[in-house]
């Protein structure tokens, strides 16, 4: 179990109702900015190399330029994104990659292994939010580094894209915490893990 004295590691992760997870993005996500909402208030972030490329480029223009993300949405941004991405520039962003050389995000560096996760974990308390896709988010798994696991599980069936099962490395206990219904049919789904070191 953590103690006071760790962060929180938190994913969550936005999946059809046959738990399918895309890395892209899709019509049937409303907003990346969702998952931040579930959250109590979060001293970092933690994302794959993977993710992070969008990641980087979406947000800094939910910044600097609102037109060209309507352009990409096809709508305005909601003011959630935009507090979103104002809270991302200011927030500690740690990228795990072997192959990145360096980040042009204000507040991001790379770490190069789960094992730098791990020590930025016990290095005092606080809360990170896991943006990440499976990939990320089983590595933590199996290291026994994720407190929570949020699922946002929209209405819709899809049999394409990446399922967290497929990449997990072994068979993973969660303890249920809460379900909550939200708009458009979706339903949000809380587990803790149990075992987080």
């Amino acid at each position: 179990m953590t103690t006071s004295t760790s962060k929180q590691l938190i994913a969550v992760l936005q999946t059809t109702v046959d738990g399918r997870i895309l890395d892209g993005g899709s019509e049937w996500v409303d907003s990346w900015a969702d998952g931040l909402e579930l959250l109590p208030p979060v001293d970092a972030f933690v994302l794959g190399a993977g993710m992070f490329s969008g990641y980087e480029q979406f947000w800094a223009a939910m910044l600097d330029d609102h037109a060209a993300v309507a352009e990409m949405l096809g709508r305005d941004p909601y003011p959630r994104e935009i507090e979103y991405a104002a809270l991302a520039s200011k927030t500690e962003h740690l990228v795990i990659s072997t192959t990145l050389g360096d980040v042009t995000w204000p507040s991001a560096r790379i770490v190069r292994s789960i094992d730098d996760i791990r020590t930025f974990k016990h290095d005092g308390p606080g809360t990170a939010y896991v943006v990440g896709g499976p990939t990320l988010i089983t590595s933590l798994l199996d290291a026994g580094l994720l407190d929570e696991l949020r699922l946002i599980v929209h209405p819709i069936l899809l049999r394409a894209g990446h399922s967290i099962s497929e990449a997990v490395g072994s068979p993973q206990r969660l303890e249920f915490v809460a379900t909550e219904p939200a708009w458009g049919g979706r339903v949000t789904l809380t587990y803790r893990l149990p075992r987080a070191s």
